[in-house]
């Protein structure tokens, strides 16, 4: 029986469950974060800053809403789960419904400081009291020696064409499209499958292998798996999934060997970073505490503190360091990854997968991660740090 058929009898199964699952797949491509939260004013503002010898609060503009919130509250929570039988998907079908809801405040509330701040905090958390100390730990190793494959020669276009050849090795289209609004030098687009590249950023050899392997690697290949599960919550996102999916992601640039200490000390002053904004602290107080205190250069710094500040305070860079740590303990106890790239999916609902693949409404991965099946990374400090995360 072909994908095709199987998907036919299993929507004549479950009725109420795909219909649902469509309405919330058309609700939910209206709603990607990170493309309302990344600020359209960056270069001026950090200009304003600098010459304000760091004391000027940035006043960041954002893209304006493409949806009208309370609409779509409503027609999130005018879902009818009652007509799903199963305890287990109704719950997650439910947890799905609340997780996009709470995504719908976020945006709704970026640019109100506080509101958007508590709101973040809903999906991505705080730093924990452990996550802080793994960071510290990390910022206590002395920085590497520079090296050649370290310096920032490659442009835009030479970025595009290094991912275009590194992509061939996956079964799966890449589209790549410059941008000047993007926080990172590079990032998916989930919502069109796109890999935007930040325009006028400078790339390093070893930063091109970090980004392909990262960007690529995992989110690409989460991407276009979950495009190809019966159910298009596979693709948008279950709760919690930003963990485990940046987890994956950073822990396949250790396996190719493309992870330093310089980038795991940048996922470190992240934690930081989100960790002061529980302290009330505003950008200039985050700046001075990564620049300052931890005497990271300006320009990283005022990057980290970017992040970080966005929106009003944005804590999703915290989980780096922390989904790293639990994908590493897994891959030290020997455990496959494979169930984690079927889209976009959590530790958290690694029984549920299986209990979806079990009623046919999950598919085994088509697109693997190629730097899972061997270790490429020779750096012993960073097995030791790994090993060592509490």
């Amino acid at each position: 029986m072909s994908r095709e058929e199987q998907l036919a009898v299993q929507q004549d199964k479950y009725p109420a469950l795909f219909e649902i699952d469509r309405t919330l797949d058309q609700l939910v491509r209206r709603i990607e974060l990170l493309t309302y939260v990344n600020p359209l004013n960056v270069e001026k503002e950090k200009h304003r800053f600098f010459a304000s010898k760091y004391l000027y609060e940035p006043e960041f503009k954002y893209p304006k809403q493409k949806f009208k919130p309370y609409e779509l509250h409503r027609l999130f929570f005018a879902q009818p789960l009652e007509k799903i039988s199963d305890p287990g998907l109704y719950q997650l079908f439910k947890d799905v419904i609340y997780h996009y809801a709470n995504m719908v405040q976020c945006i709704e509330s970026i640019g109100r400081g506080k509101e958007f701040y508590y709101n973040s905090l809903r999906i991505y958390g705080t730093p924990r009291e452990r996550d802080v100390e793994n960071a510290k730990f990390i910022l206590h190793f002395p920085d590497e020696a520079p090296s050649g494959d370290m310096e920032k020669v490659f442009t835009a276009n030479d970025a595009r064409n290094y991912f275009e050849d590194f992509s061939r090795q996956y079964d799966f289209p890449l589209n790549i499209r410059f941008s000047t609004h993007i926080a990172a030098d590079a990032m998916v687009s989930n919502a069109t499958q796109t890999l935007m590249v930040k325009r006028n950023a400078l790339f390093s050899k070893n930063q091109l292998l970090t980004l392909a392997n990262h960007e690529i690697g995992v989110h690409l290949v989460t991407t276009f798996n979950g495009l190809l599960q019966p159910l298009k919550i596979f693709s948008h996102g279950f709760p919690k999934n930003v963990e485990t999916q940046e987890g994956l992601a950073v822990f396949s640039e250790y396996m190719s060997g493309a992870l330093t200490l310089k980038r795991l000390k940048e996922l470190a002053y992240r934690v930081i970073a989100s960790d002061s904004l529980i302290k009330g602290y505003n950008f200039s107080d985050t700046f001075d505490l990564i620049h300052n205190q931890h005497k990271l250069n300006k320009h990283e710094a005022f990057s980290i503190t970017l992040r970080a500040h966005r929106g009003g305070g944005f804590t999703k860079d915290r989980l780096y360091l922390s989904g790293l740590q639990k994908i590493y303990r897994r891959y030290r106890e020997g455990k496959s990854m494979d169930v984690l790239l079927t889209g976009k999916v959590a530790l958290e609902y690694e029984q549920m997968v299986h209990y979806l693949n079990d009623l046919g409404l999950a598919n085994r991965i088509t697109h693997g991660n190629n730097s899972f099946q061997k270790k490429q990374s020779q750096d012993k400090t960073l097995d030791f740090i790994l090993d060592n995360l509490k």
